[in-house]
This record gives C-alpha cells, sequence and structure tokens, in this order.
C-alpha cells in the first residue's frame, strides 16, 4: 500500500477517504488543513495534523498527497492549496474508480477524483485538478481544461472543449463540438447548443409549481 494524506476536513474529503481506502493502493495516514481551520485533533480514526507542520510529520519523500476540496471561487481555492502542495514537493495522486468505463490509456492528470460509472470514449484528455462525479458521459476526442468540477450525470458529447477552472451541475448537456470558455458555471440542467463566453454563468429555468395541491390532483 502506498502512503497518503488528505488535505481537507470537509465532507468531500471524508468521500475521498472512503473511495481510496475501499478501491485503490493507497492507505490514507492523516488529514490536514492550515491551522487555522483545524478545529479537532483526529477525523475517522486518524491525525489532523496542520499544515504548517505536514512536511516534518509526513514528509514529500514518503507521503502522496490529495486536494480535497470543491468548487469554491470557481475552482481556484482547490487550485490554490494543489499549486501549495506541489510547491512543497508532494505528488498529488489520480483516483480512477474501478467501475468507471473507457477505453485503452486514460489520459487523466494529477489530483483528480473520478467516481463510478463514468463512461469517457477515446480520445478524451483530462487535465490536472479535476473532479468528474458519478455517472457522467464524456464523448469521444473532448477535452477537460485543468481545475474543474463535474458533477453527477452530465452529457459531454464528442470534440468538446471545456477550459480551465470550469463547474458543470447535475444532469447538464453539452451538443457536440461545443467550446466551454474558462471559468464558466453551467446549472444544473442547462442545455448548451453553442459556445460559452468566458466566466458566463448559464442556468435553466426553475420548475414553478403548479396552481393546485397534490390532493386536488384527479386519479392520482
Amino acid at each position: 500500500m502506498k502512503p497518503a494524506v488528505i488535505f481537507g476536513t470537509t465532507g468531500f474529503a471524508e468521500v475521498a477517504y472512503a473511495y481510496l481506502s475501499a478501491d485503490s493502493p493507497y492507505e490514507i495516514a492523516a488529514f490536514t488543513v492550515h491551522r487555522e481551520y483545524r478545529t479537532s485533533e483526529a477525523l475517522l480514526g486518524l491525525p489532523v495534523v496542520p499544515f504548517e507542520e505536514l512536511e516534518e510529520r509526513f514528509p514529500p519523500a514518503e507521503f502522496e498527497m490529495f486536494v480535497a476540496m470543491g468548487f469554491s471561487k470557481v475552482n481556484k481555492r482547490r487550485a490554490e492549496i494543489y499549486a501549495l502542495c506541489k510547491s512543497k514537493g508532494y505528488r498529488l495522486l489520480t483516483y480512477v474508480n474501478s467501475r468507471a468505463i473507457y477505453w485503452g490509456e486514460l489520459s487523466v492528470g494529477d489530483n483528480c477524483f473520478i467516481l463510478e460509472n463514468n463512461v469517457i470514449q477515446p480520445f478524451v484528455t483530462i487535465g490536472n485538478n479535476v473532479v468528474l462525479w458519478s455517472g457522467n458521459h464524456i464523448g469521444h476526442h473532448s477535452r477537460i481544461g485543468d481545475n474543474c468540477f463535474i458533477s453527477s450525470h452530465v452529457v459531454v458529447s464528442g470534440n468538446c472543449d471545456i477550459g480551465n477552472n470550469c463547474f458543470i451541475g447535475v444532469n447538464a448537456t453539452l451538443r457536440d463540438g461545443i467550446k466551454v470558455a474558462p471559468e464558466c458555471i453551467i446549472g444544473a440542467g442547462a442545455l448548451i447548443l453553442k459556445n460559452t463566453i468566458e466566466k458566463g454563468v448559464y442556468q435553466s429555468a426553475n420548475t414553478v409549481a403548479a396552481n393546485l395541491k397534490s390532493d386536488e390532483l384527479r386519479g392520482f
């Protein structure tokens, strides 16, 4: 088993611990956050080490790391910590779930987190520090840039290009050949049929409640 440390103590960090412990060659030795954000000395039975002490207690020559942070500030906060850990000499591990589906050698960067039931077609390129939550379709010849977060059941059709630092919400759909500019937020259920603008925010219409109650529906 390869020893590793997880940066973070949120729900994402706990999920990362569960997957890495059950379905990877890594053994998690500790969690870490900056001292000012450390609220307890242990999590899931493991020590929570101040990041300022990490190099001494868990040196980069012996331990790999995974940065388990979400999409705050369009993934920029995760990107900052990713760069900081690399500057300390840590190797950032990538996790690909054993139930993800892909063909041939997967082209993927470091500090990526790819969960179960992702279908990744041939000739897809995935950058560094990318999260693919459960159940997405990534079409052939598509490219996902660095520091992206793609949530669940997203359809990325073939030949799409997703720029750096994008967030794509659940059940969003991208038509084939679409270019998503950097730092876009694509909301849940959005349908993208043409190229986006940089830092654009795209959302689908909210479902409005009908003017009757459920017990007023006949035959239901």
